[in-house]
């Protein structure tokens, strides 16, 4: 087994791997499934050396991935997982507030308007309870980028 040192560096590097992949303008295919795997490592790792606050970003994060790549059955499992982790206690509305955002997106896709408001009206009222300003404002931009179907 590794030391949770390693898993952290682990989990951070797969992280920001992805991070890397989603802001091209263009991948390939190859690259798509890579950024697939990369986001599934890093939430394996945080399994072993994370809280429910880095479960939750890491479903997140998945959940992200297979939005980007249109797939809104998986970016709906892996958002429901994001907001399972985030009600954990200790684990702020600012994470909750993504997960339904996450969850939005994954409605937006597969066209179902009513869960797609219902998860929206979720995260603006958590977005409410959010203080710090760089989280207030980045989730503020990811709500307003959503689209109704």
């Amino acid at each position: 087994m590794l030391d949770p040192s390693l898993h952290r560096q682990l989990a951070a590097s797969f992280f920001n791997h992805v991070w890397s992949l989603l802001d091209k303008p263009q991948r390939t295919l190859e690259e798509d499934l890579e950024m697939i795997h990369a986001a599934h490592g890093s939430r394996y790792h945080w399994g072993f050396a994370g809280t429910a606050q880095q479960w939750s970003v890491g479903e997140w994060q998945i959940a992200r991935v297979y939005a980007m790549l249109k797939r809104p059955e998986a970016a709906a499992y892996h958002a429901a997982y994001s907001l399972q982790w985030a009600r954990e206690d200790g684990v702020g509305p600012f994470y909750r507030a993504y997960a339904f955002e996450a969850l939005a997106r994954a409605h937006a896709l597969a066209g179902d308007a009513v869960k797609f408001d219902r998860c929206l009206a979720e995260a603006r009222l958590l977005l409410e309870a959010v203080t710090e300003p760089e989280e207030r404002k980045a989730l503020s931009d990811d709500l307003m980028s959503l689209v109704r179907p």
